[in-house]
């Protein structure tokens, strides 16, 4: 069985996305043109600062070239963090969106928005926004009731350094 170019870029990468302690959460290799674009999501607990990225661009960059894991053609490198409207995959994608409204699509039909109190091993306990000026209600959801999960923005929500100050 042969590994796929982006296993083998995993493979290669993920000691370098380790070392800076942080998550390789994807690699996307698409065209650009001519050129290849190769795409670098690195993740961690804190979010990733632009230096970081910088850093490992360069680590990364440097093992590309001692190898041959692109091929002969040009590309682009790209590291970067997920984006805001990255889906929540992983267990620990809800982990880190803890105290954040998500938006939840439900196997069984309809979507849910809510705010994630607390993640275990099994699923979330959420915190339902009240409609009409009703007092929000505590649900929980199963992982296993979950179809689709995305982080939805705030723009008017006070963050927790605010509220304690």
């Amino acid at each position: 069985m042969s590994t796929t170019q982006s296993e083998r870029l995993r493979g290669l990468l993920e000691p370098l996305v380790s070392a800076a302690e942080l998550d390789l959460e994807e690699i996307e290799i698409s065209r650009a043109g001519r050129r290849r674009m190769l795409r670098i999501i690195v993740d961690s607990d804190e979010g990733v600062e632009l230096d970081a990225c910088a850093e490992l661009s360069r680590a990364i960059s440097e093992k590309l070239d001692e190898t041959d894991a692109m091929g002969e053609g040009e590309y682009v490198l790209e590291v970067s963090s997920p984006g805001a409207d990255r889906p929540l995959t992983q267990h620990r994608h809800y982990v880190r969106a803890t105290g954040r409204l998500v938006k939840l699509q439900l196997h069984e039909g309809g979507d849910l928005v809510a705010r994630i109190l607390t993640v275990d091993d099994d699923g979330l306990d959420l915190e339902v926004p009240g409609v009409k000026g009703r007092k929000p209600t505590a649900r929980r959801v199963p992982f296993g009731d979950i179809a689709k999960a995305r982080v939805e923005i705030e723009f008017s929500r006070k963050d927790k350094k605010e509220e304690e100050a």
